[in-house]
Parts: C-alpha cells; structure tokens; sequence
C-alpha cells in the first residue's frame, strides 16, 4: 500500500524511534532536504544533453586513479546520502572511512583542468551545468538543515557526514564548471 494515513494528523515516525515527531521538525526537515536533493541528482544523473564527463579521481598519497563518468558519480553520492539520511533518522549507520576522501579526490582531479576562480559566477551555460548549479544550491540547504539536527542534538552525527555534505556542494559546483568547460562556454562573472 502506497499510504497508511498515519501521518495525516501531520505526525510521522522515523528509524528506530516510537515517538512521533512533527512533520516539520528540524529531523523531518532534514530528511526531507536529503530527500529532495538526492532526488534531483537523478534528474541529473540521468540527463540526455551531459556531456561525457570523466574525470581521474586521484586521492592524495594513493597515487593512480579511476576514470569516472558523470552518471557513476552522481549514483555514488546518492548511495551516500541514503545512509547519511539513515544516520539523520537515528540508525546505526555511517558513511565509508573513505567518503570524503572520494569526493575530495574528484573535485581536485576537476579543478586541474579548470582556469582557477577569480570570481562568482553567474549560474547557466550549458543545460546540465545549470542542473548542477541548482543542485549544490539543494545540496546547500540540505546541509544547513542537518547541521541544525545536530546543533538541536536531536541525533547524534558524525563529523565525516557534516564533512561530506559541507564537500558535496563543492564538488556539483566544479562538476557545472567542468561541464561548462568541456563544451567551450566562458563563465560570465556578475557586473555588480
């Protein structure tokens, strides 16, 4: 059954937890903020105009790398944000040692190939780079809503999950640039 009418009264339940919460508490918030930005990365993940994005994803010390394409990227964060969302709802779960790391290691394998930030830039040029955009600035208030989860200490969170959803919104902003790159556009900065 696709409902069960127990949240009409604007209640729901989470992970683990008998007591009901009001839908718009800060770990319903959070979770709906989770919810909604990993669902726009499907949208990204899955759109037809993205160029073939591939970038080597090079930790630190580790050497060598992985080609990855932009679609494997977006599905790995994706992965990642349901046990961040799990971790939110109160479950004993916890993101890989190595999460961080990863993200890390692609926005830094992006940013060799980039001309370096001088300034803002004016969010647009191609269709995915302005998906993209949209999605760090999900990704953004995603963040905030679980940092308030914490700060209210309604659930204990881990520093690698505050860390990975802080790298998250960096590593969309370089992936939107590197997509503007590869197709020849030149970033416009705001006038003022």
């Amino acid at each position: 059954m696709l409902y069960t009418r127990k949240g009409d009264s604007g209640t729901t339940k989470v992970f683990g937890c008998n007591q009901s919460l009001s839908k718009s508490s800060t770990i319903a918030e959070a979770l709906g903020a989770l919810d909604e930005i990993n669902s726009f990365l499907g949208i990204v993940k899955i759109h037809n105009e993205a160029p073939r994005i591939s970038v080597s994803n090079t930790v630190s010390g580790e050497g060598g790398g992985k080609n990855l394409s932009l679609p494997k990227i977006i599905h790995s964060v994706q992965e990642n944000l349901f046990i961040v969302q799990a971790e939110v709802a109160g479950a004993e779960k916890h993101l890989p040692d190595d999460a961080v790391k990863e993200i890390e290691g692609i926005t830094d394998g992006i940013e060799k190939i980039l001309p370096p930030i001088k300034t803002f830039f004016i969010s647009g040029g191609t269709n995915i780079a302005a998906h993209l955009d949209t999605a760090r600035t999900i990704a953004r208030r995603a963040e905030r809503r679980v940092v308030a989860v914490g700060e209210e200490g309604t659930a204990k969170l881990s520093s690698q999950t505050l860390a990975y959803l802080n790298r998250l919104s960096s590593l969309l902003y370089a992936l939107a640039r590197l997509s503007n790159h590869l197709s020849g556009i030149n970033e416009q900065s705001p006038k003022y």
